[in-house]
């Protein structure tokens, strides 16, 4: 009997569940990108904004049918024209990031009485509306910071739909197991999307910067139909398929309260990582541009690294922490190093191509990976946790209070940015440093429990 192709007997080994949880995996790994995709965009159009929207015009040949009434900012793009475009770039992240914030406290509720499928699918094509909007000024030759502030409010309150639904589902497929090295493999979505969004985005900046921001929303649009067409939230809807009965569990309200005693000094870290992520976020490619000297083009390529460092970072972070059982320690060492990196990145990053290069992958991997192994496995441990068995879909709150609970620092940290860079980059380092080390303090109590677990004593339960 002639043997089967190792192709084929690779194929068939993996057993019916197991390709349903691979391709969830992929499935809700591509609807995040696309999230994170549509974001970028306005941190290239920041980052060109010296050469494109606020420029000096006195040097730039006018129409000659065109009546003008200032010779140095004609040819600029209202209302980025003034002096102060920097800080209404900083309106503009704000808009977005305090609408997120809001929103994600609210969201969780949201997808726990709401079938996943319908509410992400939703979010994703709205959060492509808007998405196409803000690019629409451009070709309606839209001038008023309102309507672009309003676009991003809603846009903010839309992609609040994507994290809680997002984990809830991989949670809902994968066991605790190795829950931290798949997260950390799974949770590079948040930095491919900053790669891709950043490339998008640099291709038509320079032409015509309104399909910057359109092409990235028509790709999330795009998604969502694909993700209401082929997402299954959990197995349960297959089990029922299958006609399988499921097992009913009883919840456990008193340790659901000791539960939260343990994890609030993690939830204070949780508003100061994110912080440090966005403001890399929003603001790399112009510190890049601005100090480093590259062109833009450069820079915004070259602001990839750090996403590329962070897939790395996340996918170590959830390895060590899954072998050594400790989340809060993996993440307060590795933002102990990320302290004096941030500082050398400030002092010698600028000193040629390669040192660029490596110090935005190591500030990348030691900034990103504690956020990631905090959003996604810690995320999913708390919302599967055997006290909350009755209700599997309190992932999807816990999930949000976590990431709404990161969404105020993610709101301060590129605000704080906006109004400290005219002082000087330097005074922003500090910033994120102090960050860094306040995180490193707040998580400091979980980090003695676990060192002390791992000495063999054990934690006197309360109640």
């Amino acid at each position: 009997m002639r043997s089967l192709a190792p192709g084929i007997k690779l194929i068939t080994s993996f057993s019916r569940d197991s390709w349903y949880r691979f391709f969830i995996l992929i499935l809700t790994f591509v609807f995040y990108t696309t999230y994170h995709l549509s974001r970028k965009p306005i941190s290239i159009c920041k980052m060109l904004n010296d050469k494109f929207l606020h420029r000096n015009c006195s040097n730039v040949i006018h129409p000659a049918d065109l009546n003008i009434t200032d010779n140095d900012t004609w040819c600029d793009w209202a209302p980025f024209d003034k002096n102060n475009y920097q800080n209404l770039f900083g309106v503009l992240d704000n808009c977005f990031l305090v609408a997120y914030a809001i929103g994600m406290f609210f969201s969780g509720m949201f997808g726990e009485r709401l079938p996943l499928r319908y509410y992400l699918s939703s979010g994703m094509i709205l959060s492509g509306l808007f998405t196409v909007l803000f690019g629409l000024g451009f070709y309606w030759q839209i001038h008023s910071l309102w309507y672009y502030c309003l676009v991003q409010a809603l846009n903010g309150l839309v992609q609040t739909t994507g994290w809680p639904a997002v984990v809830a589902c991989v949670g809902n497929w994968f066991g605790k197991g190795k829950r931290g090295f798949i997260m950390g493999i799974w949770n590079s979505h948040t930095s491919v999307g900053n790669i891709l969004g950043s490339l998008i985005a640099g291709v038509y900046v320079s032409s015509s910067w309104g399909l910057s921001f359109i092409v990235p929303g028509i790709i999330i649009a795009s998604a969502g139909v694909i993700c209401f067409l082929f997402l299954v939230e959990s197995k349960s809807h297959m089990l029922d398929i299958w006609g399988i009965c499921l097992f009913v569990h009883a919840g456990c309200l008193q340790r659901q309260e000791q539960k939260g005693n343990r994890n609030k000094d993690g939830n204070c870290c949780i508003q100061l990582l994110p912080g440090s992520s966005y403001t890399f976020l929003y603001w790399l490619p112009l510190y890049i541009a601005n100090v480093a000297h590259f062109d833009p083009k450069e820079a915004g390529d070259l602001s990839t690294l750090f996403d590329v460092g962070g897939i790395v970072g996340g996918i170590l972070a959830g390895l060590i922490s899954d072998y050594s059982g400790g989340r809060a320690t993996t993440c307060c060492a590795m933002l102990i190093i990320a302290a004096p990196m941030l500082f050398l990145y400030n002092k010698i990053g600028q000193n040629g191509l390669p040192t660029t290069i490596g110090m935005l992958l190591w500030c990348g991997a030691l900034v990103n990976g504690p956020y990631a192994l905090i959003t996604t496995a810690v995320s999913a441990d708390l919302g599967t946790h055997e006290c909350l068995r009755g209700n599997s879909r309190a992932l999807s709150t816990v999930t949000a209070i976590i990431d709404g609970t990161g969404s105020i620092g993610a709101a301060i940290g590129p605000l704080l940015a906006g109004l400290i860079s005219p002082t000087g980059w330097n005074n922003v380092f500090y910033m994120l440093i102090a960050a860094d080390v306040l995180a490193c303090l707040l998580l400091s109590r979980l980090v003695y429990k676990e060192v002390r677990g791992w000495c063999g004593y054990t934690t006197r339960q309360r109640g």
